[in-house]
């Protein structure tokens, strides 16, 4: 946990790589991770754990696998959507997004079950700011 504030456009402004999340701090077991989307992800599952996406700009899409079939949920610039567990998810942005995420700490980008991951996808639990 930090002492002092924590400028989030200072950290986007800090990296450029995409679908690779900053760990900004931690509260309580869960890391605010800040992330670039652009393009499409992978296709992937958190078993154990919901998936919180703030859209800080830009605008993404997250296709959802679900019981009723597949859908694609838009989430615009200042609008949140959470991901429940167990259910497989691809976001994407075609123009490019910067994304506050909110997941328990350790967990892994690409899920616990993913579809091939692509080479421009970094396979991490975040990268400490």
């Amino acid at each position: 946990m930090s002492e002092n504030p924590i400028n989030l456009q200072s950290v986007l402004d800090g990296f450029d790589a995409v679908w690779s999340p900053r760990i900004v701090d931690t509260v309580n077991d869960y890391d605010i991770r800040l992330a670039r989307f652009a393009g499409e992800h992978v296709w992937h599952v958190h078993e154990d754990t919901d998936e919180f996406f703030l859209v800080l700009d830009g605008e993404i899409e997250i296709g959802l696998r679900e019981p009723a079939g597949e859908r694609v949920v838009t989430v615009a610039r200042g609008s949140v959507f959470v991901v429940p567990r167990g259910t497989f998810h691809k976001p994407s942005s075609k123009a490019g997004a910067a994304v506050l995420l909110v997941e328990p700490t350790g967990t892994l980008s690409v899920g616990d079950q993913h579809e091939e991951v692509p080479d421009h996808v970094d396979v991490t639990v975040g990268h400490r700011v």
